[in-house]
């Protein structure tokens, strides 16, 4: 059982052994060490700067990790769970705004969380969540794939890395995995997209490469 004093890199060993303790662990610490990242770097910019989840993810990576001590399947490890605790970082700040339009509390929203390309595209990032959450009942592989390189802002390389596959099937996947949920995002309901593998063009994707 992974206690809650244990170092990163043993919570990683524990981790990919499968203690699923462990890795619950390892995610809340990169999960607030990125929330801490954050509101650090909002508060030293001007209103409305875009923050850079790459540089976010991997900052969290460099103070949690011993690098001397990691091996590289351990680092794709973490660049994982650091991917999937970006995605809950962004979409709290997302429902924050949305509160807020909504007519919550007044006053500016907490720096806890990480500000998106714009606080008014709030609701097309809840809806591109959900639309993910559709494509992972349909692709658990492109889901996974959207999670690391437009949540947590991975490299194609990274990517590979992480999933133990080439980078051209990788790219493929995103490739592939930005059509479905374009096309998702704009015709609306599960019901309204043509299950994966079917025929069919879309125009261009909603995510940017």
């Amino acid at each position: 059982m992974a206690s809650s004093t244990a170092d990163t890199t043993t919570l990683l060993h524990e981790a990919r052994s499968g203690d699923r303790g462990a890795s619950d662990l390892l995610f809340g610490r990169l999960y607030d060490e990125l929330r801490v990242l954050a509101r650090a770097r909002l508060r030293a910019q001007p209103p409305g700067v875009t923050l850079d989840t790459t540089g976010l993810v991997h900052e969290a990576y460099l103070r949690l990790i011993d690098r001397a001590r990691v091996t590289p399947a351990d680092r794709a490890h973490l660049f994982a769970l650091a991917a999937r605790a970006m995605r809950y970082v962004l979409l709290d700040r997302a429902r924050a705004r949305m509160r807020h339009k909504r007519g919550g509390p007044g006053g500016p929203i907490p720096f806890d969380a990480v500000q998106v390309a714009a606080d008014e595209r709030a609701a097309e990032l809840l809806a591109m969540d959900e639309a993910l959450e559709r494509l992972r009942g349909q692709s658990e592989r492109l889901a996974q794939v959207v999670e690391y390189r437009f949540f947590g802002g991975l490299t194609y390389e990274e990517v590979a890395e992480a999933t133990g596959r080439s980078v051209a099937s990788v790219e493929r996947d995103w490739m592939r995995a930005r059509t479905w949920l374009y096309r998702a995002m704009q015709e609306g309901g599960a019901g309204a997209v043509r299950p994966l593998g079917e025929a069919g063009r879309t125009p261009g994707p909603a995510m940017g490469a």
